[in-house]
């Protein structure tokens, strides 16, 4: 009988921790977010990193982390943090959006071209930002491509 009642006060345990633990797994990205906004980059990357060890398919950790890295200019880590959002969600219009103008300012053309078309099928939220992206594209454009 008694092994019975700790066994059941173990699992009862392990109930808890589990509970508090995704409970605070939640919260890390809301904080993250939260710092984000205040434009405290530097802190809340900590905790989208952080986010992304408890989840490691966190994609808005992956897109907030992108955004960091815009605002730090380190072209790299956006892009590497742009490429794992569109590996985990292929349809995230915001992260082909924000690779769409990073490949514009890297001057790779022919990326920018086939991204520019991949945000044409799958542009929900972020349409908007088309003409703006399309502009900046348009001046990349090779000169015997423009006629």
């Amino acid at each position: 009988m008694k092994k019975y009642f700790y066994l059941i006060k173990i699992v009862l345990l392990l109930i808890f921790f589990s509970t508090n633990l995704l409970a605070e797994k939640s919260d890390i990205f809301n904080k993250g977010k939260n710092l984000f906004e205040k434009k405290e980059f530097d802190k809340s990357k900590i905790y989208f990193e952080r986010d992304i060890v408890f989840n490691p398919m966190s994609e808005k950790s992956y897109l907030y982390l992108a955004k960091i890295f815009f605002q730090n200019e380190n072209d790299n880590e956006q892009e590497k943090n742009l490429s794992n959002v569109l590996a985990l969600n292929p349809e995230n219009d915001e992260a082909v959006y924000m690779l769409t103008l990073l490949k514009i300012k890297q001057t790779n053309y022919d990326e920018a071209k086939e991204l520019m078309n991949k945000f044409d099928l799958i542009c929900k939220s972020f349409c908007i930002k088309k003409n703006e992206m399309e502009k900046k594209f348009s001046e990349l454009i090779p000169k015997n491509e423009k006629n």
